[in-house]
């Protein structure tokens, strides 16, 4: 209930604290971004919560992807010689249609999200088709997770997580 009333005291600066912290996380691969995404729904509501998620998101991955494209090749070649081979493959291959298949990465977990970013700018995918796959492709997931962020605002106690309105 603090946390609400700071929020709501101070909006602007919890969001620029939000947003630099999300991007931070996501630049930098940092594990926990999920849990600042239900941290939205709690603080901002659906609305609010998922532009904020999906901005910070897209911006944090696009980040990533300008920082692998300037430093990432050798890192990623060592961490996963045999992934990135794999994935420059399926690129050339859906060339055509890339959009497509990247829109399907984001939206599956076929591969994860973090090295969809570090791996993108190494294996050819132009920015404009990564940043369009992220910005549509998180949508669906981001939704779910912000809304599992406001429901988890609403409990009052641990018996609420049982209520069937709450599941």
């Amino acid at each position: 209930n603090h946390l609400a009333s700071y929020t709501k005291d101070y909006t602007a600066q919890v969001i620029l604290g939000y947003c630099a912290t999300y991007i931070f996380m996501q630049t930098f691969m940092i594990p926990g971004t999920i849990f600042m995404s239900l941290l939205a729904g709690a603080l901002f509501g659906i609305a609010r919560g998922l532009a904020l998620v999906l901005f910070t998101a897209t911006a944090g991955a696009s980040s990533c992807y300008f920082l692998s494209k300037l430093i990432g090749r050798p890192i990623a070649s060592s961490l996963w010689p045999e992934k990135l081979r794999y994935f420059r493959a399926e690129v050339a291959k859906r060339r055509e249609n890339l959009l497509n298949y990247m829109l399907f990465l984001r939206i599956t977990p076929t591969l994860p999200n973090t090295f969809i970013n570090v791996a993108s700018p190494i294996v050819d995918v132009p920015y404009h088709i990564f940043f369009l796959a992220t910005f549509f492709g998180l949508i669906p997931a981001a939704y779910i997770t912000v809304r599992a962020g406001l429901a988890l605002g609403d409990l009052k106690s641990l018996g609420d997580l049982y209520d069937f309105k709450t599941i």
